[in-house]
């Protein structure tokens, strides 16, 4: 197994609590694959902004978008659990003044936010996950 399935395991099984994120808040972004139809679901850390999900696709800082943006890009829905709750969402790409405040909250609460931020040249996008109903994905959902 790898270390994202073992946490989404860890995540489930201890209704969003994980030992190496303790308090800072973690969810799981299941998405449509683009490319194979497939259910792909993905640990992120989070910002909360009132009844929203606010995820970085920083991909470690990594020079290329990560996947689940990529995927959430061409499809615009996806499924969030939290620990609490599974609901499906729609995801929309903030821009300007309000993506630096974003940036800006992330970094003062998660400050190796601004390290995986300044080790890439490109714009990292910031992007807003906005509840559109309950849902759960699909069972046996992959998480690669």
């Amino acid at each position: 197994m790898t270390y994202n399935s073992d946490l989404i395991d860890e995540f489930r099984s201890c209704r969003g609590r994980t030992r190496d994120f303790r308090e800072t808040p973690l969810l799981l972004l299941t998405t449509q694959g683009r490319v194979s139809g497939h259910q792909r679901t993905t640990p992120l850390v989070y910002l909360p902004d009132h009844d929203d999900f606010i995820v970085f696709a920083l991909n470690g800082g990594a020079p290329e978008d990560p996947q689940w943006y990529l995927n959430l890009r061409a499809s615009g829905t996806g499924a969030v659990e939290t620990g609490e709750r599974t609901v499906h969402v729609r995801a929309s790409t903030v821009e300007g003044s309000e993506a630096e405040a974003l940036w800006n909250r992330q970094i003062e609460r998660v400050p190796q936010f601004a390290d995986f931020r300044a080790k890439t040249t490109r714009a990292v996008p910031v992007v807003r996950l906005r509840p559109s109903g309950p849902g759960r994905p699909q069972a046996g959902s992959d998480p690669s």
